[in-house]
């Protein structure tokens, strides 16, 4: 009975001359990156600023937790209650899910819930939810168009949109 064993590679050459090549590949990009001879990406609010790209639509919100798990999403500026988001299928989660990312960001400030967010809809099709407290933003567009709209409703000219309970 032999307990040889082989210790061979049983990863193949150019498997691991590839992943080689890819590893030296991003670390000289990052290092492109870094120096300036590669352009970082763009920010969002910089290229609109500096493209003179302006507001469509604005509205400030007050996001508002009720005790059945629902969301109120009301217009701060005229008192209106935009939404009540009760579940998943009306684009809730989603809603849930951003402002529950903004109001922890606010609990690590030490800021209450008090001041509204800013939705912005621009010139050049971009959607914008801002919160002027913390100076935090987030593209909406860059979770689909469905998670968007989720919010995009938010801008409509009548009072209510989504669900009422």
């Amino acid at each position: 009975m032999s307990h040889a064993h082989s210790h061979e590679n049983t990863v193949p050459r150019p498997a691991l001359v590839l992943a080689g090549a890819l590893v030296a590949i991003t670390v000289a990009l990052t290092g492109l990156v870094r120096v300036g001879v590669l352009p970082r990406e763009a920010v969002p609010a910089v290229e609109r600023a500096r493209e003179g790209v302006t507001p469509l639509a604005v509205r400030h919100l007050v996001f508002a937790d009720r005790a059945d798990g629902a969301v109120v999403v009301q217009d701060s500026d005229r008192g209106a209650t935009l939404a009540v988001l009760i579940g998943e299928n009306d684009g809730g989660g989603f809603v849930r899910g951003v402002m529950r990312g903004m109001a922890r960001e606010r609990r690590m400030n030490g800021i209450g819930p008090a001041r509204p967010f800013e939705l912005t809809q621009w010139a050049n099709g971009a959607l914008t939810l801002r919160d002027p407290a913390t100076g935090r933003a987030i593209e909406l567009g860059s979770f689909g168009a469905t998670n968007r709209a989720a919010f995009a409703r938010f801008l409509q000219p009548a009072a209510a949109t989504g669900s009422r309970a």
